[in-house]
């Protein structure tokens, strides 16, 4: 059986032919041995035919069409016009090699072209790509090392571009500063008030909050130069003027000593750097829940903000989190504790990090597994939404919140919860209605103009349409009108039923009326 094998370099599609297999024979290290040497493997495999991208734009469609295992209609032009003609209800006496197994079993589908894709083939798409130069005629030197830069330059750039999962790396990378950004300050404030305490160690006492005592650390400065007229301005900063009056008694019979001017500036200096670093922790974490709202809105709905970016932080990106499934989701940051459970033959852990949730701490002792079990299950529901609905609403994980206060109840009060099906068909519900409502919300805008159009558009329609039944019945004649009229008294009340029995006796008396003429004639 014939060998072909598909090699996609940067510059076209080549179909080598692989001839020469019996001289070096159809092991892998036969063919491995051969490939540095041309002469060799030039015997082994000839090149068939060549087909070049007609553009860098053409050459980017193709690559990322390989890339996804899905073949494009100039590669099947292409296997068709240069592969072997099978005949009809016979079996092709060549095969394809390819890199990818998700292309060749693509091709197979389409095609019923064979395609293989082993060890064997791989080395000789390995020769193919290393002597590629040499096969192509009239390609000058540094042609396709040009091309291979200039598509791997589009073809990066492309993907950096082209992101799926909702640009969530932004969210990954918002919640490890975060985390970071919680441990940095609570260790610098630790150090403010360890250098401060040398001066003045009875504000400690006074004062727990780190970013107040270094507030407060930064207005006093000298505790010696502490006095009433500073009253009004530690009221403003500490909100207490009872705890003003303390601060400024304690500095008056302090047991600290007194530091230099430099010494004081140097810690005036650092307790800034600490409140700058508390505002700007805050500036982030309103960057983080805009940007959950954006990105999750059900899942920030649900389990909040914070947890929701660090389950998609964890789980890698939020397509990621959407195919995980609801058992996966529970224990999620609770791997170490899982394979120790696993190794030990212990007890597994219940909750990873949804434990921070506030519905966790809820829940009884006993119920605490349950309650795990059953957030993990909505919130893998709630990322499935966010990722692949595609206008964003919290319809959903407002319902799905509700769902787990019911379960609350549940367990603690025993009241009934509502059924999933029941509150999933109200969402819906209302997510329909709020679309609906949508272009109502505007009042200066042009939303409000469009309705009237439309309301306009139907009358329209209904006049044309009630012009035209009448049109129709005019074709026929007056038996037409009579068969009208008879189906409109059909529809009429029995009171204007009973007035229109007369005519019937009218018709009957016509019709006598005519019979006796004739007869007189």
């Amino acid at each position: 059986m014939a060998l072909y094998v598909l090699y996609e370099s940067a510059s076209g599609y080549g179909l080598f032919l692989a001839h020469g297999i019996d001289e070096i024979g159809q092991n892998t290290e036969a063919v491995r041995s051969s490939v540095s040497d041309l002469n060799r493997f030039g015997k082994v495999v000839k090149l068939a035919a060549f087909s070049p991208y007609e553009s860098a734009l053409d050459a980017l469609n193709q690559c990322n069409a390989v890339s996804e295992g899905q073949m494009t209609d100039e590669l099947r032009n292409f296997l068709e016009l240069t592969l072997p003609k099978v005949k009809e209800g016979k079996k092709p006496k060549f095969s394809l090699g390819v890199a990818e197994p998700k292309l060749g079993s693509h091709i197979y589908e389409v095609t019923k072209i064979p395609c293989q894709s082993n060890e064997f083939v791989l080395e000789l798409l390995r020769g193919v790509r290393l002597h590629f130069d040499r096969f192509i005629e009239n390609l000058k030197p540094g042609d396709l090392e040009k091309a291979q830069l200039g598509l791997g330059h589009s073809y990066s750039r492309a993907k950096v571009k082209f992101n799926v999962n909702r640009v969530d790396n932004m969210v990954i990378q918002a919640i490890f500063i975060l985390d970071t950004l919680d441990k940095d300050i609570n260790s610098f404030s630790m150090r403010v008030r360890e250098w401060y305490s040398w001066h003045f160690p009875e504000l400690v006492k006074i004062v727990n909050d780190n970013y107040l005592y270094a507030k407060v650390a930064k207005y006093v400065d000298d505790k010696s130069q502490l006095s009433e007229d500073s009253l009004s301005g530690l009221t403003d900063i500490v909100g207490d003027e009872d705890k003003a009056k303390e601060i400024i008694e304690a500095a008056k019979a302090s047991m600290g000593q007194d530091l230099s001017p430099i010494d004081l500036i140097n810690v005036k200096q650092f307790a800034q750097r600490v409140m700058d670093l508390a505002e700007y922790r805050k500036k982030l974490y309103d960057y983080l829940v805009a940007k959950m709202n954006d990105i999750a809105p059900n899942l920030a709905a649900l389990i909040g903000e914070v947890v929701g970016a660090r389950l998609i932080s964890h789980a890698g990106s939020l397509t990621n989190l959407a195919k995980c499934p609801s058992s996966t989701l529970q224990i999620l940051g609770a791997e170490k504790a899982l394979f120790r459970a696993l190794k030990t033959r212990g007890n597994t852990p219940k909750y990873g990090l949804i434990f921070h949730s506030s519905f966790i701490g809820r829940a009884s002792t006993r119920n605490k597994g349950r309650m795990a079990r059953y957030l993990a299950n909505k919130c893998s529901i709630a990322s499935r939404i966010d990722c692949f609905l595609d206008k964003s609403t919290t319809t959903f994980g407002e319902k799905l919140r509700e769902q787990v206060e019911e379960r609350l109840d549940f367990y603690d009060k025993g009241v009934a919860p509502r059924k999933n099906i029941d509150v999933m068909k109200s969402a819906i519900g209302t997510v329909e209605n709020k679309e609906e409502d949508e272009p109502k919300a505007f009042v200066n805008g042009e939303s409000i103009e469009e309705p009237k159009t439309e309301k306009k558009k139907k009358k329209e329609k209904r006049k044309a349409e009630q012009e035209e039944e009448p049109e129709k019945n005019d074709v026929n004649g007056s038996n037409v009108d009579d068969g009208t009229a008879k189906k409109k008294k059909k529809k009429k009340s029995k009171d204007e039923n009973v007035e229109d029995l007369p005519a019937p006796t009218e018709g009957k008396k016509k019709k006598k009326k005519k019979s006796r003429t004739e007869d007189s004639e």
